[in-house]
């Protein structure tokens, strides 16, 4: 259509627009356009993500929550420490894209339909004009290859991954049980029968988008996986596959951009359900600085938990007497390690939750972002 309209403007000049021309390579060349602009925004909006992301770290900076393994209590962290750690995960998402944009950045056009031609085509000077950095090698491949379009499937389908895990992350934050966020309203919704619903509806279908990015990135392996040399028509349907997953990012990072910026953490919540028996670990690591093997030291502090739980007590509730029952080496000085703000102050080996270290590495993150 685009080709006739030239001929109706221009006459016979129009006619020659196909010369040396093929939709096998100007299909690739679309698509390595397309790749090309849609990664730039992509990786802004990652950058922009991870800035919102680091202003909650330094403006809930140095508050202690609990961490979690296995969905339990686990030990404290500051609330800081755990938002940094998503954008670490982005930062490795937007390393995979950029490694992504050199191999999408080759231009395709000019080896016509598979086997080149004998016309005298520069496709170097082709390459300038259009911005790419480099021409493809040969023809066949250039035509019947789609593992670039994978590839940018794969980063897409992984950086939603992370996304949906930290979607989860807030959507059981915000249920009554946890009580932790509270979430801006405009990105929630009601129940059509319950009113004191507020449901994290945005989140969730973040969640449920990575989940369809993961089944069209199968659908694609699949298109491509039997396919001879050089092209087929079924390739028509990468199309369909590759844009929705790629839409379904953007879309994604920029709400939730915005859905982090107007989050709250309820602290006095988060205060009040944080446990006593997340210090566990750090009695048994003060059980090591005092001689006992570090085995020995765990089923001594397991010992310690078991006997809490069984008289409904914390740690700061037992006498020494009680402690010396448990083991001779612990001594008055146990006292000293019993509140969470000690127990991340010690946490100082490289990369973990001591206020300083985190406090460096907000700083730093300030300042890559810039």
């Amino acid at each position: 259509a685009i080709e006739r309209r030239l001929i109706e403007i221009a006459g016979k000049s129009g006619e020659y627009l196909h010369t040396a021309r093929s939709r096998n390579d100007q299909i690739v060349l679309d698509e390595r356009l397309y790749l090309k602009d849609t990664i730039k925004v992509l990786l802004s909006l990652i950058s922009n993500l991870q800035k919102k992301i680091v202003k909650k770290a330094e403006e809930n900076f140095p508050f202690i929550m609990p961490a979690y393994t296995h969905l339990q209590q686990s030990q404290p962290v500051l609330l800081s420490h755990y938002l940094l750690s998503y954008v670490e995960m982005l930062e490795r998402d937007k390393s995979r894209i950029e490694d992504l944009y050199k191999r999408v950045d080759v231009l395709p056009a000019g080896v016509c339909a598979c086997c080149g031609t004998s016309l005298p085509v520069d496709r170097e000077y082709l390459a300038k004009i259009l911005g790419f950095s480099g021409v493809s090698r040969n023809s066949l491949d250039t035509v019947s290859s789609r593992d670039f379009l994978i590839e940018g499937a794969f980063v897409c389908t992984l950086l939603m991954l992370n996304l949906s895990r930290f979607s989860e992350d807030l959507i059981l934050w915000s249920t009554y049980e946890f009580g932790f966020v509270e979430l801006p309203e405009k990105f929630c919704t009601g129940s059509s029968i319950m009113p004191q619903k507020k449901n994290p509806d945005v989140l969730e279908l973040i969640r449920g988008k990575s989940a369809s990015s993961t089944g069209m990135l199968t659908g694609l392996l699949s298109l491509i996986k039997g396919l001879p040399l050089s092209y087929n028509r079924d390739m028509q349907e990468d199309k369909r596959l590759v844009f929705n997953i790629f839409e379904d990012t953007l879309s994604s990072l920029d709400i939730l951009t915005k859905l982090i910026d107007g989050t709250a953490f309820k602290k006095d919540e988060i205060i009040k359900k944080i446990s006593q028996l997340t210090l566990a670990t750090d009695i048994a690591e003060y059980l090591v600085k005092k001689g006992v093997p570090f085995r020995q030291a765990h089923k001594i502090c397991g010992a310690v938990v078991q006997y809490c739980l069984e008289k409904n007590k914390n740690f700061s509730d037992l006498t020494m007497k009680e402690w010396k029952g448990f083991s001779p080496a612990i001594s008055g000085d146990i006292k000293t390690i019993l509140t969470f703000e000690i127990s991340v102050n010690r946490k100082k080996s490289y990369g973990g939750t001591s206020p300083e270290l985190v406090r460096k590495e907000i700083d730093r993150w300030k300042k890559i972002l810039t």
